[in-house]
């Protein structure tokens, strides 16, 4: 059996959450509170293979994607308009919010290497660096097919994968206190970094792209066991290169994080003057990959819920896609501090979780949709207590943030 079949759109999901929010979030999570969130980040890993796996599994015996079989599934008017509104706005939003953070963190990243002007455009004031990260994510959008776009996305994401693990193992992190952030410490100050860092792993847009891509590549019952073999190891690999994140920023010497700069200065012990090298590309990759990912996860959706061509060439596609990049610029010029606009659109996306995954659950257990491959009384009781964890955590964030 060649090879090839083991290798779906496990990369794409993967370039979809090590994102710049990954490398933000985990640095900031490092910085603030050592090694101890790392049992948030392996919750988040277990939580990501057991959703996504659901995802793709519906992919894999509807034949189409995660908006498309909610949009047939609920018949009942109210219900089913309210659903697909739910849906649009969640993903739409949420991806162009999440698409602003990947393009104001690709830029971060280039910033240290290359100085542009910025553009005054009516009120916005724009980046130049934003829109170069913008048109190269919309040109290989544009230009390229799913297995273009693949092949590029593995290549970066091995590069950046490698540069990070080897920095972490290098550092040589104490064991004991390693294994001792595998513990569950809650507190509010914590909080907000913990759903986060959730949102960061668990990004509910890759439910959504990935049951697509699935029902693309894969057709037979068969295929199953390569479905899931793709999302293991991409996601355990994602997962382990969050956490050599935490781990480098932990060790480092940042004491502040605004700018690349202040995550740059956490690897200056280790790397010397090569840090911001190392940080300008791997947040410029990080950029580059996730801003492909979440106008295709969004034009995706929005196909789906009307029933349109998914065909990334399509018109739809293609307007959808421009759409919700065009969106990210925007919020992207607002003035806001990079730092602080991906690590609220991580804290969005954990917030959205529960929402989203809620659906999924229902629909996995729909035997009109998966016939005899239900989710066994195991993965809902994992699921139900993993979208009971999200609606907490979710909650409770939200009460933080509000009082």
């Amino acid at each position: 059996m060649s090879w090839k079949k083991y290798i779906g759109p496990g990369p794409l999901v993967a370039a979809a959450f090590i994102g710049p929010g990954t490398v933000t979030v985990c640095t900031l999570a490092g910085v603030n509170f050592g090694f101890d969130l790392l049992w948030a980040l392996g919750l988040s890993i277990v939580a990501t293979i057991v959703l996504q796996e659901m995802a793709a599994r519906i992919g894999l015996l509807a034949q189409k994607g995660l908006a498309s079989v909610i949009s047939d599934t609920i018949h009942i008017g109210v219900v089913r308009y309210f659903s697909i509104s739910l849906v649009m706005l969640a993903v739409v939003i949420g991806n162009a919010a999440y698409e602003a953070g990947n393009i104001s963190g690709g830029a971060m990243g280039a910033e240290l290497i290359v100085l542009l002007p910025d553009l005054n455009i009516g009120q916005f004031k724009m980046k130049l660096l934003n829109l170069v990260i913008g048109a190269i994510a919309l040109l290989l959008l544009m230009l390229g097919s799913f297995k273009t776009i693949s092949k590029y996305l593995t290549v970066l994401v091995i590069l950046m994968s490698l540069a990070f693990i080897t920095n972490a193992i290098v550092l040589g992190p104490n064991w004991s206190d390693l294994m001792a952030g595998f513990v569950p410490k809650i507190s509010t100050e914590n909080i907000i970094t913990i759903v986060a860092l959730i949102g960061t792993t668990v990004v509910p847009y890759n439910l959504f792209l990935h049951s697509s891509l699935v029902s693309q590549k894969w057709n037979t019952l068969s295929d199953l066991k390569y479905i899931r073999f793709d999302t293991i190891i991409s996601v355990v690999l994602g997962g382990i290169v969050s956490m050599a994140i935490v781990v480098t920023a932990a060790m480092g010497n940042a004491i502040d994080v605004n700018s690349a700069a202040d995550l740059a200065v956490g690897l200056e012990g280790l790397l010397g003057v090569f840090a911001k090298y190392f940080m300008a590309f791997g947040l410029f990759a990080a950029g580059v990959t996730s801003a492909i990912t979440a106008p295709l996860a969004g034009a995706l959706v929005v196909s789906g819920c009307f029933g349109w061509s998914m065909d990334i060439k399509s018109k739809p596609m293609r307007l959808s896609i421009i759409f919700i990049l065009g969106l990210g610029l925007i919020f992207s010029s607002l003035g806001i501090k990079p730092v602080q606009l991906i690590t609220w659109a991580q804290v969005a996306n954990g917030i959205l979780l529960p929402l989203l995954s809620a659906y999924i659950l229902w629909i996995v257990n729909k035997k009109s949709v998966m016939k005899n491959h239900v989710n066994s009384m195991f993965l809902n009781i994992v699921g139900g207590i993993i979208w009971l964890i999200t609606l907490i955590l979710g909650s409770w964030s939200i009460y933080k943030v509000l009082f």
